[in-house]
């Protein structure tokens, strides 16, 4: 009796069947649509930031080894350096020195030929010949290096017009720079001032010089 009563109660019907039914799926709402879709901008940001660090993290690096270390003058002098032919050829005048990485006398006049060459860039050409370097070998019999610094002047026509030996001051570069490009003589500069003696090695005699080498 039981039984055949809950069957025929409605209200027990109605409680049976929606215990047995499928459940029903959820329609998504606005806020797990929007949980789901900040996921993978979630995760494009964890990769910039990983990005960013990194690019921090070599940066140190570089700056640890000493990357922006500025090039010392006579380095930067000798790596801007035209090749002479060109620079004899252009129809500016030329101020050439024979230098060598180890001369003293070279590096301490270096700071003044840099300021020189930056001065009157567009109306001088300064090439560096290091004296090391058996590709201008020809240029320092030529000129008969014996002593660095040595300094080579030439006009506009690429022709020599004078010579001065030893370390210079910045006045002294200024007034020779001076006569060169307004086609003046010369000044007379008094005394030598101090250099350094060639000394052959057998380095210089087995190196190679590439087809630009001013170094």
């Amino acid at each position: 009796m039981a039984r055949w009563a809950k069957r025929n109660d409605p209200a027990a019907a109605a409680r049976l069947w929606a215990d047995v039914r499928p459940h029903a799926v959820s329609a998504p709402t606005p806020e797990s649509s929007s949980t789901a879709a900040a996921a993978p901008l979630l995760g494009r940001r964890a990769r910039m930031l990983l990005a960013a660090l990194g690019a921090v993290l070599a940066l140190v690096l570089f700056l640890l080894r000493g990357g922006l270390q500025p090039a010392a003058p006579l380095e930067k002098l000798a790596r801007q350096s035209l090749d002479l032919s060109v620079a004899l050829g252009d129809g500016r005048p030329t101020l050439v020195e024979f230098y060598a990485d180890w001369c003293e006398a070279c590096q301490a006049m270096a700071p003044a030929m840099e300021t020189i060459e930056q001065q009157h860039h567009a109306e001088l050409d300064v090439v560096l010949l290091n004296v090391d370097n058996p590709r201008w070998q020809p240029e320092i019999d030529r000129y008969d290096v014996n002593g660095i610094p040595q300094l080579e002047l030439f006009n506009a026509s690429g022709e020599a017009i004078g010579r001065a030996l030893g370390a210079r001051s910045r006045p002294e570069l200024e007034a020779l720079t001076t006569a060169l490009i307004a086609q003046t003589p010369l000044p007379q500069l008094a005394g030598l001032a101090s250099q350094s003696s060639l000394q052959p090695t057998a380095a210089v005699a087995t190196a190679m010089a590439g087809p630009r080498s001013h170094s």
